[in-house]
């Protein structure tokens, strides 16, 4: 998935406007249209808002990495734990139905 959409799919993941989403990251709307049609690309410093925005990497923002993380900072090792869970019976349930 190429950047411009996968800035739109979190925006609107995250129940986002443009404008929400420029106002966060010290931009104009046209500026997240743009990255959202693909006529250009963000600065270094505006890569790593939009990352802290959606709590993803620069890499997963990018297509280097193709798996997305789950920021667990503030959460007890319990908490954490529970999550861990939840994602497991979650590959489970995804991989026994491909399966059938």
């Amino acid at each position: 998935m190429d950047f411009g959409t996968k800035i739109k799919e979190l925006r609107k993941q995250n129940g986002l406007t443009q404008q929400q989403l420029a106002s966060r990251i010290g931009v104009t709307k046209s500026v997240i249209s743009f990255y959202e049609l693909k006529e250009r690309a963000p600065s270094p410093d505006t890569l790593v808002k939009l990352a802290q925005v959606f709590h993803v990497s620069t890499d997963y923002l990018l297509d280097v990495q193709k798996s997305r993380t789950v920021d667990v900072s503030g959460l007890s090792d319990e908490d954490i734990r529970a999550v861990q869970m939840i994602v497991e019976r979650l590959r489970k349930k995804h991989n026994s139905a491909r399966r059938e």
